[in-house]
């Protein structure tokens, strides 16, 4: 009888499990990095400034080829992400800002780059180590006011890809 009980239990689980993986949250599993503050496009989504469709359950997994300058790293499924007429709010901001990373998979890192349109603004280079949790950067923003977006790259030293955060903000 204590036999049968023990079978019983184990067929349940083994059936449950392929249904458990399809009902979990899809950004677990594929879970990397963005920039969280000032809050990037992405962490508006989440955080529901901003209505957005999956890239709300997924911030961290916005992940494409090295090289690209899009908010959305080249995916289809977050193509909302380069829309600037969405209604992103911009953080007002100083010259100076502090752009805070946050991990959920820590990858060996090449370099964080930041953008404003086709000008570099900054370059930090990663060491080829796996970062902690969160990271924080100082980027000058001297030489540029007004409504900005800026594009974060953190280039992973151990694949050919890259996370891609756009940020908003109002340098004044």
């Amino acid at each position: 009888m204590k036999a049968n009980r023990k079978l019983i239990a184990a067929a349940a689980g083994a059936a449950l499990a392929p249904v458990l993986v399809l009902i979990s949250p899809a950004g677990i599993a594929s879970a990397h990095g963005y920039v969280n503050s000032p809050p990037s496009r992405q962490a508006q989504c989440a955080q529901g400034t901003v209505p957005c469709g999956q890239v709300k359950y997924e911030p961290q997994s916005v992940e494409g080829p090295k090289g690209l300058h899009s908010c959305n790293g080249g995916l289809a499924q977050f193509a909302e992400l380069n829309d600037d007429n969405k209604g992103w709010k911009a953080t007002p901001t100083g010259t100076n800002v502090t752009f805070t990373w946050t991990f959920t998979a820590q990858h060996r890192t090449a370099s964080y780059e930041y953008w404003i349109g086709n000008d570099k603004i900054a370059t930090v280079d990663g060491g080829g180590q796996q970062p902690p949790p969160t990271i924080t950067h100082q980027v000058d923003l001297s030489g540029h006011t007004g409504r900005q977006t800026v594009l974060a790259v953190w280039n992973v030293a151990d694949t050919a890809n890259a996370f891609y955060s756009c940020i908003d903000l109002q340098v004044g």
